[in-house]
């Protein structure tokens, strides 16, 4: 499917997309793979949008069983929660689960899920969690970042098992975007510890 980019669909920042011309063709894949890849957020408040926008969305995530993971922005009535906790907000575990969802071919369908597995295992930001993977490991991973609080979720197809986990942390006194940032150090010390418990032959 091809959309149409327009300039007031811009979200100012370093996004890929929103360095698009107006009226500039683009395929729906690749704008979900922006918004997955490169956490992209024109991208992704475009898809939010295309996909019945925050309040449709937020539908879905209850009927999924999904109670602490909300989307926030632009979405009627979550004002205050957008205060609050930024963009969305969610839980470790719930972040965990809907990963493990993804991996059991749950959500939409079991080929939207081997989809949505695929782009997963795309991620530009692999600098964190991933780091402490060998390359030649498949994950599947999402994270986020704002200035208080940094996450990243994996599934990691280990030698030794399987395993997903969720990291997040709140409250980040240390917010600063450098590679040795707090949340990230910690972040790869229990990545790794993780690996080399249940990943490792």
């Amino acid at each position: 499917q091809s959309l149409t980019y327009k300039d007031s669909l811009l979200y100012a920042g370093v996004d890929i997309l929103g360095s698009f011309k107006n009226d500039e063709k683009i395929d729906l894949s690749k704008v979900m793979m922006l918004m997955l890849t490169t956490s992209d957020n024109t991208a992704s408040l475009w898809l939010q949008s295309l996909a019945g926008k925050g309040t449709r969305i937020n539908e879905i995530l209850d009927s999924m069983g999904f109670g602490a993971t909300r989307v926030n922005s632009r979405t009627p009535g979550r004002e205050a929660n957008r205060t609050q906790y930024g963009w969305g907000q969610t839980s470790p575990r719930e972040m965990a689960t809907l990963m493990e969802k993804i991996v059991n071919g749950e959500v939409i369908s079991k080929e939207r899920s081997a989809q949505m597995l695929r782009l997963l295992g795309r991620n530009y930001w692999d600098d964190v969690a991933i780091s402490q993977v060998p390359s030649d490991v498949f994950v599947a991973s999402k994270n986020g970042a704002v200035d208080e609080s940094r996450g990243e979720v994996l599934f990691v197809n280990g030698r030794g098992a399987r395993y997903i986990f969720c990291i997040c942390t709140k409250n980040n006194k240390d917010q600063s975007w450098e590679p040795g940032n707090e949340a990230w150090v910690l972040t790869r010390k229990l990545s790794k510890l993780l690996w080399e418990k249940y990943g490792n032959d």
